[in-house]
Order: C-alpha cells, then sequence, then structure tokens
C-alpha cells in the first residue's frame, strides 16, 4: 500500500522567497517559473497566509491560468501571530481563500507548530475547525508544520492522529544538528506512519553556497552539478516524502532543480559518502543558523533589522572580510528601512517564535559589538 503524496514528484515549488522586481513580487517571472515547473510534471505549490504577498501572486500565476486539477497547492494557517479570538484564527484560512481563488486547498497546515505556538492552535481549537473544513471538501488533506523537539513531536502526533501528514525542517546541514534534531524528528513522524514533506533543504539558501571546505569536496565529487542539487536530493533521497521543497526566487534557480529533479534517482553510496563529509566540514564552521524565514520580524516592536544583521555576521565567519560585513549589515538593516542592533530592548518576543531555536538578543548583542551601525 502507497502512502499519501506518493504519486507526486518530489521537488515542490515553495513560495517564500519569489522573486522581486521594484520592491514586489515579480509576477511575470513568476509565471515563467510556473509554467516551467508544470511543464516538467511538478505539481506541488506551498505558500501561506504568512508569506507576504505569496498568495496573491500564486493566484495570479497559477490558479487563474491553469485548470484547478492540475496542480496541488497547500497554505498554512499562523494561529500565534496576533490572533486574540477564534475569529482571528479562521479568518486566515478564509483570507488565504479568497486571496488564492483557489475554492480548495489540496494541502493545509497548522503553521510552525512547537513550544508555546502549539497553545494557540488549542486555545482556538484549530484542530476541529480544519476538519469541518475538511469535511465541506475546502480542503482534502491536513497536516502541521513542525519546528521543535521529536519528544513534543511524538505528544503532538499521540494526541492528533487524525493529522495526515507532517513539514519538517531536514537538510544535511542540520540532520544532526542538537538544535534542530532533523534526523530525529523525522524518525518520529515515520515512526507514527505519516508522510513527510521537507522544507528548508537548502538551509535557507546557504547550502547553494556553500563555506569554502564544504564547496571544495562537492566540486571534487562532481565538478558538473550544482551545490543546490546535493542538498535537495539529500532530502529527496529519504523514504515517505510527499515532496521537497525549494523556494525558488529566479529562472536561472528553476532551470537548474528541475534539470536534476525531472528523473530523479537515489544518491549512490558514493555520493553519500561525499555527503557525510561535507557534513563533518560543515560541524567545524559556527555559523548564526538563521534561515531569513522573518517570523522574527513579525513580532518585533522594534522593527530591528535581525535575520539581516545575521546574514552580515555570517559573511564576516566565513570570508573575514570586515569591511563587506559592515557594508551588507548598513545595507541590508539600514537601508531597507529596519533598526539596527543595538536598538534592541531584549524583550525575548522574537526568541518565541524562531524555529532555529537562536539566541537572537545574545546573538545581537555580538553584532553590535562586531559591526556597529557606524
Amino acid at each position: 500500500m502507497g502512502y499519501l503524496g506518493e504519486e507526486i514528484k518530489k521537488l515542490g515549488f515553495g513560495l517564500m522567497r519569489l522573486p522581486q522586481k521594484d520592491g514586489a513580487i515579480d509576477i511575470e517571472q513568476t509565471k515563467t517559473m510556473v509554467d516551467m515547473f508544470l511543464k516538467e510534471g511538478f505539481t506541488y505549490f506551498d505558500t501561506a497566509w504568512a508569506y507576504n504577498g505569496s498568495e496573491d501572486a500564486i493566484r495570479q500565476a497559477l490558479v487563474e491560468r491553469y485548470p484547478r486539477d492540475s496542480f496541488k497547492l497547500a497554505t498554512k494557517n499562523a494561529a500565534w501571530i496576533n490572533c486574540k479570538t477564534w475569529e482571528d484564527a479562521i479568518n486566515q484560512f478564509e483570507t488565504s481563500l479568497q486571496r488564492t481563488g483557489a475554492g480548495y486547498f489540496d494541502f493545509y497546515l497548522l503553521h510552525n507548530l512547537g513550544e508555546h505556538r502549539t497553545k494557540a492552535f488549542d486555545d482556538f481549537d484549530m484542530w476541529s475547525f480544519v476538519q469541518e473544513m475538511k469535511k465541506e471538501g475546502k480542503i482534502k488533506h491536513v497536516g502541521f508544520s513542525f519546528h521543535s523537539t521529536p519528544e513534543e513531536l511524538e505528544e503532538i502526533l499521540k494526541k492528533h492522529p487524525e493529522m495526515e501528514f507532517v513539514q519538517l525542517q531536514i537538510n544535511y546541514a542540520d540532520w544532526e544538528n542538537p538544535a534542530i534534531k532533523s534526523k530525529e524528528c523525522y524518525e518520529m513522524a515515520r515512526k507514527y506512519g505519516k508522510p513527510v514533506v521537507i522544507m528548508e533543504p537548502v538551509k535557507g539558501g546557504m547550502l547553494a553556497n556553500p563555506p569554502e571546505p564544504v564547496a571544495k569536496i562537492l566540486k571534487e565529487a562532481n565538478p558538473n552539478t550544482s551545490f543546490a542539487s546535493w542538498a535537495i536530493k539529500f532530502a529527496a533521497n529519504l523514504d515517505g516524502v510527499i515532496t521537497v521543497l525549494s523556494g525558488m526566487s529566479n529562472v536561472e534557480q528553476m532551470k537548474d532543480n528541475l534539470s536534476y529533479m525531472k528523473d530523479f534517482t537515489k544518491l549512490s553510496e558514493e555520493e553519500k559518502k561525499v555527503l557525510d563529509k561535507a557534513q563533518e566540514e560543515l560541524k567545524k564552521i559556527p555559523l548564526i543558523p538563521c534561515t531569513t524565514c522573518n517570523y522574527c520580524a513579525k513580532v518585533c516592536p522594534m522593527n530591528i533589522g535581525i535575520s539581516a544583521s545575521f546574514t552580515a555576521m555570517n559573511m564576516l565567519t566565513l570570508y573575514g572580510d570586515m569591511a563587506g560585513a559592515k557594508h551588507q549589515e548598513s545595507w541590508l538593516v539600514g537601508g531597507h528601512g529596519k533598526k539596527h542592533a543595538e536598538e534592541c530592548i531584549k524583550c525575548g518576543r522574537c526568541e518565541e517564535v524562531c524555529p532555529q531555536h537562536i539566541k537572537i538578543r545574545d546573538e545581537l548583542v555580538k553584532v553590535a559589538e562586531t559591526l556597529g551601525s557606524n
């Protein structure tokens, strides 16, 4: 007997990081990418209520241009973001339906469960609500995305056996990372018979441009394939995977992903050994594990450029270029209307929602001390 989503091709189009033009999503380039994706037989599109402009963009680029049964659309409910009442929480669902124009969702997820965030879905009984929507035909399959410990994942799976799938952060950098516990969470989902949608396979883009020691290992193994391909294939190689989401931001990334995923084959033993070596090298590099999801930005009362600050610090760690890192910090933070690290009031709200469990307040102190704002 097969599993839910087994027939879906193993590359999904993640719609969190769509191409930009003049400060907005580039709809025309998104249309081109959608066309390329569907032409090669791929069908899974992943958006969320919390992804700025994404649901509206996919209505224009996909829903209004293709038959509804020719694609699978997933979106998510983040009841922990500014919801004070049950009406606020269910309004996210109604808003997603209206923005996408999809009529129904093939996959609907309760978004970013774990730690205190799970309580919002309990308080508003979103578990019952999504089942009602399923009965009404507005949702085909219900699951949740998760960023916490395998123990907490087991607790949720025991309490809610009606959940049909789980979305997890899995990549070769985080596979045995004690803060993320990708491997243990994956194994827990499989223990309960749940198929998995994989997010962050390239770790927010970091594995598409890995540190030099890692890049050297991968290039020596195969000089003709992209760094990102190693990361996507690592994730797709796992059993019980519905699809692997890649947040593609331009046509070139789409072309590259399609080139090796349209006829995906499992990793060879030799390729697995190469990735083992890459994992060992990554463990030696003390990077801030930020994936630029920017959930922190949604709750920061001071509008601090948190992810931008961490991007600049990681550049300094990787390349040792202080002038370049300071320029990046100035441009990515101040140049985009954000406040600098030293203006943090240490309220801690950011740490409550960070999927990577980063000690954000401590790291911002280091940013302020190292890069400053002047």
